[in-house]
């Protein structure tokens, strides 16, 4: 073989190896975990940790938001106090709860997570005209307020937009900390998010460098995120790391989304979901 055949050979086998390496899992191959989520009406981080709350003092005891209400595999909330004027003043959604098939995978420069689920018609709040579901999943750091116990409530705020009587220029934020904003949009075609929220929600500018993809078969969307392991919230092979999701369902916009308890992904080691190694 002369040198520029066996140039061309080594090239062609590094690509090949690149293209192996960054290849999309086989789903198929990968166990999927029901997650629910709820639509918890005015409920944000000062509620639940609240005299109102019945599970405040179980928080401040260390206990998690998911340990208390999907313990055992089954939830476990009073969805008809959620559904009801004092923490609905504005108007439920006819499903207050569905799940999420959650999958995940990884490599030694990638996340994968994809996620399966029917969104619910029937929701009050059609604000989000532009898009008819919305998926997100966010990945909180150890600087985040509860993060670790109660999710994607460490940005979930009284004084946010859509809350009653809040500036409706405030977005989500959690300060002190940061978490990675992941989010696919039907819109347009179906368009990917990597952003972030810290002292304010940023739609934009995330370091995960975040793909997305989805699609609708029948009632049934998927949607599958990329993200890099090193960027933004940095995550890492033998770690669980927190997570939460969330769906806007039938045009919802703001705080009118149905979202998960704390969970966690664990790569290399046991999770809520545990990611399938590449």
């Amino acid at each position: 073989m002369n040198q520029k055949l066996s140039s061309l050979f080594v090239l062609g086998a590094i690509a090949l190896g690149s293209q192996a390496a960054l290849a999309a899992p086989d789903w198929s191959k990968v166990p999927t975990k029901n997650i629910p989520v709820i639509h918890p009406g005015v409920s944000p981080l000062e509620w639940v940790q609240s005299r109102d709350h019945s599970g405040a003092s179980g928080l401040k005891k260390g206990e998690t938001c998911a340990g208390c209400h999907y313990d055992g595999g089954k939830l476990d909330i009073d969805l008809k106090r959620l559904a009801g004027k004092e923490m609905e003043p504005k108007g439920a959604p006819k499903t207050m709860n569905f799940p999420v098939g959650v999958q995940a995978a990884y490599d030694a420069t990638n996340l994968y997570v994809r996620l399966t689920f029917k969104a619910p018609a029937g929701g009050f709040d059609k604000s989000d005209k532009d898009n008819e579901v919305k998926a997100t999943v966010m990945f909180p750091n150890d600087k985040v307020p509860l993060a670790e116990q109660a999710g994607c409530w460490g940005a979930c705020h009284k004084d946010a937009r859509t809350m009653p009587g809040a500036d409706d220029k405030k977005t989500k934020y959690a300060t002190p900390g940061a978490m990675d904003l992941m989010q696919w949009k039907s819109g347009g075609g179906g368009k990917a998010v990597d952003g972030t929220v810290t002292d304010k929600r940023n739609m934009e500018g995330g370091k995960a460098g975040v793909t997305a993809e989805g699609a609708k078969s029948g009632d049934t969307y998927t949607v599958t995120f990329t993200r890099k392991l090193a960027g933004g919230v940095n995550l890492a092979a033998g770690k669980a790391v927190p997570f939460g999701v969330a769906i806007h369902a039938d045009n919802a916009g703001g705080r009118f989304h149905h979202v998960s308890f704390n969970h966690t992904i664990g790569l290399g080691v046991d999770g809520d979901v545990k990611a399938a190694k590449q």
